[in-house]
């Protein structure tokens, strides 16, 4: 199935991983906000091989200075910082920010509990949004102010990188709980049934719960999402209003076909 996921196809690993919210959204999910669910994400979803494209770009640009846009638990940040990169992670979410700051290297990296409006003056070569975040952000208003937080980050010449679904794949028409459920059971922890429901669609707007039953306590947490999905045309159009070039527009590697990667300077 395709997933509602943190940067492929729910990543990969299980249906389902999804990015904080990036700014102007108001909330957090509880998915990233409540300790107990942030401290099992990258447990749920352990396969990053989506972010190697980000790296390879990084690393192909020649980017020494980074601002990664809803790092969540700080996986592409840290992978860029074990390349010798300077990299500020924003998120909005307190308890992803602090499993990445209990990561082993995470001393390299400059956290920000925040969104894009909460940043100090950059100059970065490269800004990144990996994953949902692009999508999360579903206010009109604040997607341009988090494109306008982008440019005013990057130096000149600098790119923003960043992926979102292709409306006309539909998704979402297979997020469900046939597809999604299953049991994962995590030494120390127990075992956790999980599964993906699409309460709403609206337009543009795409809404879905997943739900996480802890066996060893009987807890049952759920964390709520909106998406939106844009239209190629309409992602252009914005970026050329806030004063972008868009250079490129890629297939994710991963999710070919379903997925639009914008590149934009």
């Amino acid at each position: 199935m395709e997933e509602a996921r943190a940067g492929r196809g729910a990543e990969g690993a299980r249906a389902g991983q999804t990015r904080p919210p990036a700014p102007g959204t108001g909330t957090v999910d509880a998915e990233y906000a409540h300790p107990r669910l942030a401290a099992l994400y990258d447990v749920f979803d352990p396969d990053r091989s989506d972010l190697d494209a980000y790296v390879a770009m990084a690393e192909m640009s020649g980017a020494r200075r980074v601002l990664d846009v809803g790092c969540g638990t700080g996986v592409l940040a840290l992978k860029l910082a074990a390349r010798g990169i300077d990299v500020v992670g924003v998120d909005p979410a307190a308890a992803s920010l602090d499993v990445a700051r209990a990561k082993p290297g995470a001393e390299r990296v400059r956290w920000i509990h925040g969104d894009a409006s909460s940043l100090p003056p950059l100059r970065v070569d490269l800004v990144t949004m990996t994953a949902n975040v692009a999508q999360q952000i579903t206010d009109p208003e604040a997607w341009r102010q988090t494109l306008r937080a982008a440019r005013e980050a990057l130096r000149p010449g600098g790119r923003l990188v960043f992926e979102t679904r292709v409306p006309a794949r539909r998704a979402w028409e297979t997020w469900n709980r046939e597809a999604s459920y299953r049991v994962t059971r995590i030494p120390g922890v127990g075992a956790i049934e999980s599964w993906v429901e699409v309460p709403a669609v609206d337009g543009p707007l795409v809404s879905y719960r997943w739900t996480y039953v802890f066996e060893a306590d009987g807890q049952v947490l759920t964390s709520d999402s909106t998406l939106r999905f844009r239209e190629r045309e309409e992602v252009e159009t914005e970026l050329t209003a806030q004063g972008f070039v868009v250079d490129e527009i890629r297939d994710a590697p991963d999710r070919p076909g379903r997925e639009y990667v914008f590149v934009a300077r």
